[in-house]
């Protein structure tokens, strides 16, 4: 009975690639699935204390400003009450379908480091061995930085955005009446755009692995950086300049960090081929010695021989 071979990685047909991917998909979709079911099944804490907690001044972010305001000696309208807004589901099934898609979103954020997992067991065997070890940690920084995001998105920038907009009033005849909707949007962009601007680093340090980026073109284009770092900024934050220096400032450092990522990783690779330039000039200079001594042992036994 012959034995069973499997094909490598770099001989898998394109058909074999795909049904790889697929298989990694359904995986991922899966996991996303189960988390899903999960966070419906908790809807109850899910909505009340972590959707809707930014719309409660008990809110850990404007109990903050508020004493941060008091200890200044300055009112706020972190200090109030509560907010002058309420929110409602105008269609029938608006709060069904908003509980289903906040289940879903939810597996997608909760289930994002499984995701990159997937793939990564998808892209590493299309890599050389030293790649595949200096890559080690990209799990876990790629999801550590996803996730400090989606918290400064849900406790800075949420809060700030819906305190905001909550107490904007045009005129008192108008009433601040959200849809839930509208709300549950409000929060999931400010917290997805802020995970995923946090993955600055992680994109800077593929793109200078390719040669797409380096330092000095960051260096040169910083003031372009800062202004679409402000465009972002603005879109996903209120109209206030505040807000968006509080958003700006941190992706700012993000992206000082990123330069010296680049710096690293060009550092890591002048590195690398100097010792490969090394490596084969010493083999080149082992190869001649050996060359030599041959020659030599040859024309020693050559004078010898016996006339």
């Amino acid at each position: 009975m012959g034995a069973k071979t499997t094909t490598p990685p770099n001989e898998m047909s394109f058909l074999d690639h795909l049904e790889e991917l697929r298989w990694h998909l359904i995986r991922s979709t899966m996991a996303v699935i189960i988390i899903g079911i999960v966070a419906f099944v908790f809807s109850g804490f899910v909505f009340d204390v972590i959707i809707f907690g930014p719309s409660k001044m008990d809110f850990p972010t404007y109990r903050f400003f508020c004493k941060a305001a008091t200890w200044i000696g300055i009112e706020s309208d972190f200090c109030k009450d509560e907010l002058p807004f309420t929110i409602q589901s105008r269609t029938m099934g608006g709060q069904f379908s908003a509980d289903i898609w906040t289940a879903i979103w939810s597996g997608i954020i909760l289930g994002f480091p499984y995701i990159l997992y997937e793939l990564w067991k998808f892209i590493s065997p299309g890599l050389y061995e030293k790649e595949r070890k200096h890559s080690k940690g990209f799990i876990f920084i790629a999801s550590l930085l996803f996730f400090l995001g989606v918290l400064f998105g849900y406790y800075v920038v949420a809060p700030l955005s819906i305190n905001f907009l909550g107490t904007y009033q045009v005129s008192e005849i108008v009433l601040n009446e959200f849809d839930l909707d509208s709300y549950i949007g409000s929060v999931r962009t400010s917290v997805l755009a802020c995970g995923v601007l946090f993955e600055l680093p992680i994109i800077i340090y593929f793109l200078t692995k390719v040669g797409l980026v380096t330092p000095d073109i960051m260096k040169k284009y910083r003031k372009i950086a800062l202004v679409i770092v402000l465009i972002l900024s603005a879109v996903i934050t209120p109209p206030d300049v505040t807000s968006q220096i509080i958003v700006a400032f941190p992706v700012l450092i993000l992206y000082q960090i990123s330069i010296g990522i680049s710096k690293r990783v060009l550092k890591n690779e002048a590195k690398k081929e100097r010792k490969a330039k090394e490596k084969a000039q010493k083999e080149k200079e082992r190869a001649a010695k050996a060359r030599a001594e041959k020659e030599k042992a040859d024309k020693e036994n050559t004078d010898i021989r016996p006339k």
